[in-house]
């Protein structure tokens, strides 16, 4: 008979193998696709009721990276950002429960000093050993958010019509997580 731990499970990302990425818009006809390069947070699962497991990540705003220096710095900006003022985006779950393919965790995510609760859907990719004996898990999410709602306004009307740069903002993220049995 296997034994269930009662004990909720903390684990650390692996930050080699995670990451946290997002779309938007751009012009009308394309997206743009960038990152976050360094972020931290913390994370717990509990096996046996979902309900107790949280999560809880802190991005560095000035870590943003597009691939695109002047764009990067543009964003990072007041009128993006505000990475001088707003150093820190911050996402800390209130509630996780189980689905059919993973799980629905509600959270407040802060942007430039705005708080809004969005909902990610994870899609659980499994548990493995590593040849180390440490565990593994895999998680996929993703959410999106109109920038709007965080006070990231800018925007511009191009002469045949639409924005330059599309409100609603897809994240997307990859979590593998790591820790000792």
């Amino acid at each position: 008979m296997e034994r269930r731990e009662l004990i909720p499970k903390q684990w650390k990302f692996d930050q080699a193998h995670s990451s946290i990425n997002f779309s938007v818009r751009h012009m009308v006809v394309s997206k743009i696709r960038g990152r976050f390069t360094r972020w931290t947070g913390a994370l717990v699962i509990d096996d046996v009721d979902p309900s107790m497991s949280s999560a809880a990540v802190e991005i560095d705003a000035a870590s943003i990276d597009t691939g695109e220096p002047v764009r990067d710095a543009h964003l990072r900006a007041d009128a993006f950002l505000c990475a001088d003022r707003f150093p820190r985006l911050t996402f800390k779950s209130r509630l996780v429960e189980s689905t059919s393919t993973g799980y629905r965790v509600t959270g407040d995510l802060t942007i430039r000093g705005v708080t809004r609760s969005v909902i990610l859907q994870v899609e659980d990719g499994g548990r493995v050993r590593d040849p180390r004996g440490y565990d593994r898990a895999g998680f996929s999410a993703h959410t999106a958010i109109n920038r709007n709602d965080f006070g990231i306004c800018v925007n511009m009307l191009l002469d045949l019509g639409g924005l330059a740069l599309g409100d609603l903002v897809e994240i997307e993220i990859e979590v593998e997580a790591i820790r000792k049995p």
